[in-house]
């Protein structure tokens, strides 16, 4: 339920942090994404290290997105349960896995395939959960303030990403596996406690609509009202474009970038993850601030071509730290993309089909693991340098063919895609 359109405060970055369920919103999510990167760096350097392959370390990253096929039926439990509802239970499940490993690590019980178990687990839920948070946002946040808050609660993600990874890589430096889960442990439980305080005193509204029709009907007229509404269609292409041919590159390959092509340790790994965090956590600070009025459909389409062209040039870097500097460009034109197309999605759907058409987006990251997938192959038959270059370069075609195709829904500024 829309909360009442809070005074807009002297600083538009902290404008959503008047409305209470932002308030707490906000630290749960940074809180839930810390513990998350710190996983991805612990466990993407153990299977690499254990394991001497970059095919296992693809597949591992993989099971992570195992849950984007189930991600319209989260999406419709956020429509039907409430968004907050669901969010505590995908987050209860992370925080009972994190417990598991804990006890692993501290019993020296701990092996790769336990990994790959708990990943295809916490795979099941956890693509959902951006997917829920962004469905979330839009039903407490007043429409005049949500590309604002958009840009502010993306800030949560990129934070996390600068500081998770440092701290994970130093943690299981100096004090090993055990430690650091039980870290990791408590950082999933205070966010899901912050995500449950965050509801109290709130009432969700659903739809009228919903929960007439069977699950599986509703479902399928979210994917309907998709595949009907273009900007929507080529919203969702585009994520999957990125999804599988962008984020391998600046995500889960980096451990495989850090280790074979720059020589370097965990340490160095982290300082990876935290470049392209930090460029991202400064387009969502910018987008805060000076986004609001923006074409989205436009704003999406140039940001997501300059990103290629930047990830292209950091495949080409030779060392460490100009690498990190392209990293950082790199993510500032992520968050370029990525924001305005969450918010346009959100538009469009509006309060009846929110939660299903973000459960829709999220199949889209399914890219992810397909892309992975495929690079652990290529890389090794063709090497690294030929498979990422030869990605970014489909991406950028890929993303003009997206924008001439749709054109009329997304570049007009009074196209739908544009639509404030």
């Amino acid at each position: 339920m829309t909360e009442l359109a809070p005074r807009a405060p002297r600083t538009k970055f902290f404008a959503p942090f008047k409305v209470r369920g932002f308030l707490f919103q906000w630290p749960a999510d940074l809180l839930t994404n810390w513990g998350i990167e710190m996983e991805i760096l612990i466990l993407g350097w153990y299977v690499l290290v254990e394991t001497e392959s970059v095919l296992l370390l693809a597949l591992f990253g993989s099971l992570r997105y195992l849950g984007t096929l189930i991600a319209p039926v989260f999406g419709m439990s956020g429509d039907k349960f409430g968004h907050r509802s669901v969010l505590c239970g995908m987050r209860a499940v992370y925080t009972g896995l994190s417990v598991v490993m804990t006890v692993l690590a501290f019993t020296d019980m701990l092996v790769p395939w336990h990994v790959f178990v708990v990943s295809t687990l916490s795979g099941l839920v956890r693509p959902s959960d951006l997917a829920m948070r962004n469905a979330l946002i839009a039903a407490i946040m007043p429409p005049n303030l949500l590309m604002g808050s958009m840009g502010v609660a993306r800030t949560t993600a990129d934070f996390a990403r600068i500081f998770g990874p440092v701290t994970g890589a130093a943690m299981i430096a100096t004090m090993g596996m055990g430690p650091v889960y039980l870290s990791v442990t408590i950082v999933y439980g205070l966010g899901l406690i912050l995500t449950a305080m965050g509801g109290a005193g709130l009432a969700h509204r659903r739809s009228a609509k919903v929960g007439q029709a069977s699950f599986t009907r509703e479902v399928f007229e979210g994917l309907v009202f998709v595949w009907r509404t273009p900007c929507l269609h080529a919203g969702m292409w585009l994520a999957f474009l990125v999804n599988m041919t962008a984020f391998p590159i600046t995500g889960n390959l980096l451990p495989y970038i850090a280790r074979e092509v720059y020589k370097t340790d965990q340490t160095g790994l982290g300082m990876l993850t935290a470049c392209f965090a930090i460029g991202a956590l400064c387009g969502s600070i910018v987008l805060s601030l000076i986004g609001q009025h923006w074409p989205t459909g436009r704003t999406m389409i140039v940001a997501s071509v300059v990103w290629y062209v930047l990830v292209l040039i950091f495949v080409l870097m030779p060392d460490a730290i100009s690498g990190g500097a392209m990293l950082i460009a790199s993510g500032f034109a992520q968050s370029f993309s990525m924001v305005p197309l969450a918010v346009m999605l959100l538009r469009v759907s509006g309060e009846q089909y929110r939660g299903r058409i973000m459960g829709v987006r999220m199949l889209a990251i399914y890219g992810l693991p397909v892309g992975l997938m495929a690079s652990g192959f290529l890389i090794e038959w063709y090497g690294y340098l030929l498979t990422a270059a030869s990605y970014c370069i489909f991406g950028i075609v890929a993303t003009l063919a997206i924008a001439l195709w749709w054109r009329s829904a997304l570049w007009p500024l009074d196209a739908p895609g544009n639509a404030r």
